[in-house]
């Protein structure tokens, strides 16, 4: 058992230590974690709005289809349009915190770099 992990279990802290503010953002557990980002999606909150609009679109598809098959047809043209919007509100706001992150290492969007 290692001197530091040892403290971490003394002080009852149970991520080994690193304390918030500290100059890591969060440990990573580097026998288990293949990809450079994994488990960014939850530790990234500036995703989050792209996946809300994402789940908005999918919720309004759900209704334009529930009021297409009901006979409203006013609804579906409501409905449809604002999904494709959504959708697309939310892709564009997943692509470019993607895009911001892939900056910040110095890579482009499109590198086939894995995650």
């Amino acid at each position: 058992m290692t001197d530091r992990h040892r403290d971490s279990q003394a002080s009852g802290d149970p991520d080994g230590g690193v304390k918030e503010g500290s100059s890591e953002r969060e440990p990573r557990d580097e026998e288990r974690t293949f990809r450079a980002h994994a488990g960014e999606a939850i530790a990234d909150a500036r995703n989050w709005p792209g996946y809300f609009l994402i789940a908005l679109g999918l919720g309004a598809l759900g209704l334009g289809l529930t009021a297409a098959g009901g006979g409203f047809e006013g609804w579906a043209m409501i409905c449809f349009p604002a999904a494709v919007v959504l959708w697309a509100a939310g892709l564009a706001v997943v692509l470019l915190e993607r895009k911001r992150v892939k900056n910040a290492e110095g890579k482009s969007l499109t590198d086939p770099s894995g995650h």
